[in-house]
C-alpha cells in the first residue's frame, strides 16, 4: 500500500486544513480570539505541509540516475522532516508567543461575539476528524498488532505516522480552544484564552520534536526491523546455505530496503551451483520481505567449521 493510502490521508487533511484555516481566520476577524488566531496559524502551516507531503512523494518517484544511484526514496523523509519544522516553527512557538501577550495584555483584550467563535470551532472538529479517520484507516493495515505509539516509531512510512500526529494535535488543540473561549465566555477573563494558546503551543513543540527526532532517524538510514530481519535470515539461511554470516540492511525509502549479507555455502560447490544458490537465496528473500528490492550477497566458506577449512586449504 503505502504510497497510495499516504497519498489518500494526505489529500484528506490538506482539503480539511485549508477549510478549517478559512474559517479560523473569519473567526479570529470577528472574535479577536487568540486561540483562533494560534489555531489558524496552524492550520496554514497544517495545509502547507500537506503540500509538502505531497511534492515529497512526487520528488521521491523520479527514476534513478548516476549522480543517484539507488534513487531518491529518502526525499519523503527530507520533506516530512522540514514538515516537522514548519510545526515547530509556525505553530508551536507562534502560539505560545501569541498566548503569551494575551496573557500579560488580558485585561486590554476581550472576545467579541464569542458563540461565533465557539461554532466554528466546533465544526473544525468535525472536519479535522474526518482527516483524522481517514489516517487512521489507512494506517491500521501498516499498524498491525502493534500500538499506536510502536507504529509511529517503527514506521518506515514517513507520512502517515505525520498526518496522524498532526491531526490528532489539531483535535486537542481544537478542544484547548474551545476549553479557553469557554472559560473567558464564563468568567469575562481573557486570561484563559490566552492559557488556552499557549497549551496548543507546548502541544504542538511535544508533536513537533516527536516527528523531528524519527525524521531525522529515517533521513540518516534505518535498518530492516527487528522482524522483517528474521525473516530475511530465515529465508536466506536454507536450499544450500549453511548459515548467514552477518548481515547489513538499510531502507533507501518507504518502500525500498537494501540488504547486504554474506552467506556460508558448502565447501566445494561449483560456480553454477554458487550462482543458482544466490539466485534462489534472492528471489526468498523478496518473497518474504518484497520491499527489500536491492540485495547483495556474498558468497563464503563457514570458517567456524573447521572441516571445511581442511577440505579448502587454499581459502585464508
Amino acid at each position: 500500500m503505502s504510497a497510495e493510502g499516504s497519498k489518500k490521508a494526505i489529500v484528506a487533511a490538506l482539503t480539511a486544513n485549508a477549510g478549517i484555516a478559512i474559517a479560523k481566520f473569519v473567526g479570529f476577524a470577528v472574535t479577536g480570539s487568540s486561540s483562533m488566531l494560534a489555531e489558524g496559524v496552524h492550520s496554514v502551516a497544517d495545509t502547507a505541509n500537506q503540500g509538502l507531503l505531497l511534492l515529497g512523494q512526487q520528488r521521491a518517484a523520479r527514476r534513478a540516475d548516476r549522480l543517484h544511484p539507488f534513487g531518491y526514496g529518502r526525499a519523503r523523509y527530507f520533506y516530512s522532516f522540514i514538515v516537522a519544522l514548519v510545526i515547530f516553527a509556525l505553530g508551536s512557538l507562534f502560539a505560545i508567543y501569541e498566548g503569551v501577550e494575551k496573557i500579560m495584555h488580558a485585561h486590554d483584550h476581550g472576545l467579541e461575539s464569542p458563540l461565533v467563535a465557539v461554532v466554528i470551532l466546533l465544526v473544525a472538529i468535525c472536519l479535522e476528524s474526518y482527516s483524522f479517520v481517514t489516517a487512521f484507516r489507512e494506517s491500521r493495515p501498516l499498524k498491525g498488532s502493534a500500538s499506536w505509539w510502536r507504529f509511529i516509531r517503527n514506521s518506515r512510512n514517513p507520512e502517515l505516522p505525520v498526518v496522524l500526529l498532526e491531526d490528532s494535535g489539531a483535535l486537542i488543540g481544537l478542544v484547548l480552544a474551545l476549553g479557553g473561549v469557554g472559560l473567558t465566555m464564563a468568567t469575562g477573563d481573557a486570561i484563559w484564552d490566552g492559557i488556552g494558546t499557549v497549551c496548543i503551543g507546548v502541544l504542538l513543540g511535544v508533536i513537533a520534536i516527536v516527528l523531528i527526532v524519527e525524521m531525522k532517524s529515517l533521513l540518516i538510514g534505518e535498518g530492516a526491523t527487528e522482524t522483517e530481519e528474521a525473516a530475511i535470515m530465515t529465508a536466506l539461511a536454507s536450499d544450500g546455505v549453511d548459515r548467514v554470516i552477518h548481515i547489513k540492511t538499510q531502507y533507501l525509502g518507504p518502500e525500498e530496503m537494501l540488504v547486504a549479507a554474506k552467506i556460508a555455502l558448502p565447501p566445494n560447490v561449483d560456480l553454477q551451483t554458487v550462482a543458482r544458490t544466490i539466485d534462489a537465496a534472492e528471489s526468498r528473500v523478496r518473497a518474504a520481505v518484497p520491499q527489500a528490492r536491492i540485495i547483495y550477497l556474498e558468497p563464503d566458506i563457514d570458517r567456524s567449521d573447521p572441516s571445511a577449512l581442511h577440505r579448502n586449504p587454499g581459502k585464508s
